[in-house]
Order: C-alpha cells, then structure tokens, then sequence
C-alpha cells in the first residue's frame, strides 16, 4: 500500500469517517474506535550511518515527524536506557548483530500512560540484520495492541522491510497489521523534499 494512501485512509478515521482496510492477509478490515489518536512510535540513531556519513539527526526519526505532522499524530521516540550503541557504523553493526543473537530486550526510557486512548499505531525502525531493532520488541511487548492498527515502517539502504512486518505482527499480539512502507534512509537524509513526497 502507498504510504499516502495509508496517511489518507489514517486522516478519514480521524475525522469520523468509516472506510475499509486490507490487511496484510487481504481480509478487509473496518472501523476503529470512536475517539482515533494516532501515535508515531519510532527508534532512530545518529552518528555514522551507511552512506549518509555522521548524522545529528537519525533517518527513522526524520519520516517519523513527517508522519506524525500529516496525521497530527503524537510521537514517542524509543530511547535505551543504558545507551551503549556505538557511533561507528561497522561497530555499531555488530552490536546489533550480537542484541538480536541474543534476542535481548534492552531496557528503554518512558511510558505512555493514555497508550489505550490511540487507534493507530505508526511503528518506526531502522532495518537492522532483516530485523527490528531490539529496543523495539521492548516498546511493543510492554504495551496491549489488541484491536489496534499497526504500520509499520522503516528506512534502510536496499533491504527494504525485508519481512520485518511479520516480525512487528507477531510481536503486537491482537493488533490489526497494516501494510508497512519503507523509505531509504539517504533519501530521507539528503533529499527531504523527496522524502515528503514519499510519505505524502
């Protein structure tokens, strides 16, 4: 699915519209709750990212605020608590290459305390090893997603999702899932007018 026709289809429920979904199983979906929020969910990191070089602001988190400004969703960035990731991007690799060997579960910092209150969830990461990042399967396994919409996304350099959608479905036990989207993380970095546009 597009990701602007998500943003739109995300945009008709806010405002108390009623339309169909197609999940990733092509079974329709409909309706959601009364009172549809929208929360963009999203871990990101700076430093030496692959072709990009050093960056102050991570590829995820870009998209995720064009999301979040579209939808007029609320963000929440995934943070680790100990934060021991390296800033060198081979480094920072095979951290987690060993994280998801060792399918950890790195503690992570906040709550969100209305988390019942949202209809949609937006579910941001870079693809790391055709995988979520650890620090994700953190945020999605202390919260309830059932009935929930869940989408979703990421940036990456040619993987794409590389089958990480089913991974974010089995974790969100009960969620609706949504077709995901990804984006290239140097597009998002460098050309944020396409990048835009990608997203709607």
């Amino acid at each position: 699915m597009n990701i602007k026709i998500i943003i739109i289809t995300i945009l008709i429920l806010i405002t108390g519209g009623f339309v169909l979904f197609k999940n990733n199983g092509g079974k329709t979906m409909a309706g959601v709750n009364d009172n549809h929020k929208v929360l963009v969910a999203y871990f990101s990191r700076t430093g030496e990212q692959y072709s990009v070089g050093n960056i102050e602001e991570g590829n995820t988190a870009i998209i995720a605020k064009m999301i979040a400004k579209k939808t007029n969703g609320d963000l929440f960035e995934i943070k680790v608590k100990n934060d021991n990731y390296p800033k060198g991007y081979m480094e920072l690799t095979e951290y987690a290459k060993a994280e998801k060997q060792q399918n950890a579960r790195p503690e992570i910092i906040g709550n969100i305390e209305n988390f019942a209150e949202y209809g949609t969830i937006f579910i941001g990461y870079p693809n790391w090893w055709a995988d979520v990042p650890m620090p994700v399967y953190t945020f999605i396994e202390s919260y309830d997603f059932t009935g929930k919409n869940v989408i979703p996304f990421c940036t990456h350099e040619g993987s794409g999702l590389g089958g990480t959608q089913n991974k974010v479905q089995n974790a969100a036990k009960g969620a609706k899932l949504l077709t995901g989207f990804a984006i290239y993380g140097h597009t998002a970095q460098n050309d944020r007018t396409e990048a835009d546009k990608k997203v709607g």
